[in-house]
């Protein structure tokens, strides 16, 4: 069984979300869209999941935030050293200034019009989503 994580109960003292286990995130959301984006056709609605998998991708999800999250806190303490709050501006940086977060750029970046979320999607014909 894995030890709870650096940050685990830091802020709430224990597991504020009431789920029981290791996971953090829910088992049963990620479940439902690995099958929601899982290939498109028809097919893929009958699709099984194996009990690993969604585990294996709460973890991987876990610790990509964890990452994100560190490197946005240098970013912000790069530049206020006393601010306690984690700003768009901060996610935006630490995005820009690591070269593994490339694909993120896009949603980050408000391109001068002030939005935080990126424009509309268009979808190619692989199910992949680009930003325009």
């Amino acid at each position: 069984m894995r030890r709870p994580g650096v940050y685990s109960g830091m802020f709430t003292g224990g597991n504020a979300s009431g789920r029981k286990g290791p996971h953090s995130l829910p088992l049963t959301r990620i479940k439902k869209i690995m099958k929601n984006h899982g290939g498109g056709d028809a097919s893929a609605a009958k699709m099984m999941i194996s009990v690993e998998a969604p585990i294996v991708l709460s973890k991987v999800c876990e610790l990509f935030i964890e990452e994100l999250t560190r490197r946005s806190w240098a970013a912000a303490a790069a530049v206020h050293s006393k601010r306690k709050t984690l700003l768009h501006q901060d996610v935006a940086a630490a995005v820009k200034d690591t070269d593994n977060f490339d694909f993120l750029v896009p949603m980050v970046s408000s391109g001068g019009s002030g939005r935080t979320r990126p424009g509309p999607a268009e979808e190619d014909s692989d199910g992949v989503v680009s930003y325009l």
